[in-house]
């Protein structure tokens, strides 16, 4: 168990995916560019084997934005794209609704 305070100290945000790319050295993960309020951000998703670039490209997700950096198989990701997996379904974690970039998930 986590403390309310552990839980705040997540910056949660919406953020629209405006590049896919394949990732130069791993099968299974890509390099995205995000906006997050105007803010660009470079994330490593291994999300690959679900999801085309054409079914993410512009889409809204749910991103740790406040994670620290890591070098994925050679690539900077500055965050991590939220998603669900149940054995082989992966399934990124989307508002229901249009929402600026940037707003604040709580």
């Amino acid at each position: 168990m986590i403390s309310i305070e552990d839980f705040r100290k997540l910056s949660l945000r919406i953020a629209r995916i405006k590049d896919v790319v394949n990732h130069p050295n791993a099968d299974r993960l890509y390099v995205l560019k995000l906006d997050v309020g105007g803010e660009e951000k470079q994330v490593v998703a291994g999300i690959k084997r679900s999801y085309s670039p054409e079914e993410l490209k512009n889409r809204l997700v749910v991103i740790v934005d406040n994670l620290e950096p890591a070098v994925i198989r050679g690539v900077e990701s500055k965050g991590m794209i939220l998603a669900a997996q149940d054995g082989e379904t992966l399934a990124i974690l989307c508002p229901d609704k249009d929402i600026p970039t940037g707003t604040v998930v709580k």
